[in-house]
């Protein structure tokens, strides 16, 4: 690692790309992330890269899809409905399982919504934006560092699966500043995914063409892809769950369960929570798919109470019920509309839920 800089969360995000290799970023402006575009359309040009704005978000899609075919590293950021006008493109991408890296920095919504934080794309992430039966890798930084950190892992990640990786961050870390070591190489990583001269279209002269494509008009042809598909996402769930455990040793009266920002807030509520005697722990996913299911599973038969606590009206708070299997209690606290709560406004939620519980 290199010496801490202070930066912005989207200027950090679009560097930390820069490092990991990648050399096309494909983009189109949308609040709270425009600022990643911004930086980058300054530094691409410096490291011999391409920026290049689309027309939509539905143009960037397939750009995306043309340069990960030929086999470049290849980006992008958006936020919320931005991200949603890609679901098609992203259905096609990940059909194709190319390896492309994308960060939807979120606002609130439903709807326009606005761009003060929120988590409300959890289900568009990790139940997939798009049609059919497809899966992204989902990872989720609460912090800069972190963010900075899984922008280089997505490309590798992306790589080793040959399939799409989703960063999810709210727009507080994507507008925030806060001091990050910036990732350093023996050797600069390469613009181009390993291997791809096996599958990429890069020109067929002396050899086999390669062909990417995402129709199957043979329905055992489409069978049997799918089934490739959920081979690889079974292999995906057994390698690349994620996630953070805080004091979750012994019996626990409560047991959080969060993400992003609003996992922040819950570390600074849980110290007031225990000095009005609360045995409290909190399991905070990093890949919220993957989800980490067997672990809330297991801690849920030492805990009284599991609570979701949310930047949403209760997404998460379906695969933590999904987990837990009526073990014991599933409780969730949540903001809406670009509200962030207060450690104390959690600490109260929780012992509410604990009183009803």
């Amino acid at each position: 690692m290199g010496k801490k800089v202070l930066m912005k969360g989207n200027e950090a995000i679009g560097e930390a790309a820069i490092l990991a290799g990648c050399r096309a970023y494909f983009c189109y402006p949308i609040t709270p992330q425009t600022e990643v575009a911004e930086y980058l359309a300054r530094r691409m040009p410096e490291v011999g890269g391409t920026f290049l704005q689309g027309e939509s978000e539905v143009a960037v899609s397939y750009m995306l899809f043309g340069a990960g075919g030929a086999g470049v590293k290849v980006f992008t950021s958006s936020s919320s409905p931005g991200i949603s006008l890609m679901a098609e493109g992203m259905s096609y991408i990940a059909t194709a399982e190319l390896p492309i890296v994308l960060i939807n920095v979120m606002r609130n919504g439903p709807g326009l919504g606005g761009i003060l934080p929120a988590q409300a794309d959890y289900f568009q992430a990790t139940k997939g934006a798009g049609h059919g039966d497809y899966h992204f890798i989902v990872l989720a930084p609460s912090s800069v560092q972190e963010a900075v950190d899984l922008i280089v892992k997505s490309f590798d990640m992306a790589e080793k699966y040959s399939n799409p990786v989703m960063l999810v961050a709210d727009g507080m870390i994507g507008q925030m500043m806060e001091p990050v070591e910036l990732p350093t190489f023996d050797e600069p990583p390469s613009p181009y995914v390993k291997g791809h001269e096996k599958w990429a279209t890069t020109g067929a002269k002396g050899r086999e063409r390669n062909l990417v494509k995402t129709l199957f008009l043979n329905p055992h042809e489409g069978q049997d892809h799918n089934v490739k598909l959920q081979t690889k996402y079974k292999e995906i769930e057994a390698n690349e769950i994620a996630f953070e455990e805080i004091d979750t040793d012994g019996d626990l009266d409560v047991l959080l369960v969060s993400f992003g920002t609003m996992a922040r807030v819950c570390k600074t509520a849980m110290e007031s929570l225990k000095a009005e005697g609360v045995k409290v722990g909190m399991l905070r996913p990093i890949s919220l798919w993957p989800s980490p299911l067997q672990r809330i599973r297991d801690l849920a038969d030492k805990t009284k109470l599991v609570v979701s606590v949310e930047l949403s009206m209760g997404q998460m708070v379906e695969d933590v019920e999904r987990a837990v299997q009526g073990k014991t209690p599933v409780g969730f606290f949540g903001r809406a509309g670009g509200i962030v709560p207060t450690p104390d406004e959690v600490k109260d939620g929780i012992l509410n839920l604990m009183k009803e519980s």
